[in-house]
């Protein structure tokens, strides 16, 4: 049998990354039926940074790198702590159809700042791809109009806040390892859980069994999404392996339709495909650059 190019492998890693996220969406909307948004987060955040922490006693690893207090990592974290709260909170009030989609224009915002903050330089085409792009959101969102839901701008709050955490991990330390970064990233969750909690003004209420067993599974696909992104972006170049970022929008419309009965409209899936055509173009362009 051939063995997998890099590239192949990268892939196979982003797809898997891709398909486990969709499933913790769905795990998680569905324990938030009974359940606070506040302590869902806390929960997911509890369980998956317990997984992080085992992984890194397990290397021999400091739980905590030195540099977590880094300029880099606390802008990180504060992005990653408005894209934790948005997403969940877009999760729980919004079908995952629509949220999914939203999620979708990160990479091309993520360029966008990249433009904007670290000077990178992007032709007219790549222009014209992030703005057919951010039409799409639009496009789903439908402002101004009466299908418009003001609950689906936390869905724009969690895609801000991803890309502005995608951006400063391009400005954090290489040396920290997978696990080091996963429990940060949990622990922001926790911290995002406690924040809205005492934002709403509500006492925390312990969930049912059914829902603490749909919470700790989406804590458990939440760490084995996150660490085979990671492998994946390491596994191969990043033009051959991104654009199978997208295949979690087929997962999420696919599980949105089995398990809730969401049906996208015409809006839904005209903006979809707006948003991950042109994500696919620039994606492209920026492999030939």
């Amino acid at each position: 049998m051939t063995p997998l190019s890099p590239e192949q492998r990268g892939a196979a890693f982003m797809v898997l990354a891709m398909a486990a996220f969709a499933v913790e969406d769905v795990l998680f909307k569905q324990a938030t039926t009974d359940t606070q948004v506040g302590v869902a987060l806390l929960c997911v955040g509890l369980g998956g940074f317990a997984i992080f922490v085992f992984l890194s006693l397990r290397a021999g690893e400091a739980i905590w790198h030195p540099a977590i207090l880094s300029r880099a990592l606390v802008v990180r974290t504060v992005f990653e702590l408005a894209g934790r709260l948005g997403y969940g909170l877009a999760l729980a009030l919004t079908p995952l159809s629509s949220t999914s989609a939203i999620l979708q224009a990160a990479p091309l915002v993520v360029t966008l700042g990249a433009v904007v903050f670290f000077g990178e330089k992007v032709g007219w085409r790549r222009w014209l791809a992030m703005a057919v792009g951010l039409a799409g959101v639009l496009v789903i969102l439908r402002p101004g109009l009466e299908a418009f839901e003001p609950a689906s701008l936390f869905a724009v709050l969690g895609l801000i806040g991803f890309a502005g955490r995608d951006l400063a991990t391009r400005a954090s330390p290489p040396a920290m390892s997978t696990a080091q970064l996963g429990s940060l990233g949990f622990a922001v969750l926790i911290f995002a859980g406690l924040v809205y909690l005492v934002w709403v003004g509500e006492a925390p209420r312990l969930p049912g069994a059914q829902s603490l067993g749909l919470l700790a599974a989406a804590s458990v696909f939440g760490a084995a999404a996150y660490g085979a992104l990671t492998l994946a972006m390491r596994a191969g170049s990043v033009s051959a392996v991104a654009p199978f970022r997208y295949s979690r929008l087929i997962f999420a419309f696919l599980l949105a339709y089995a398990v809730f009965g969401e049906r996208p409209d015409a809006a839904t899936w005209a903006g979809a495909a707006l948003i991950v055509g042109a994500g696919l173009y620039a994606l492209s362009r920026q492999g030939r650059s």
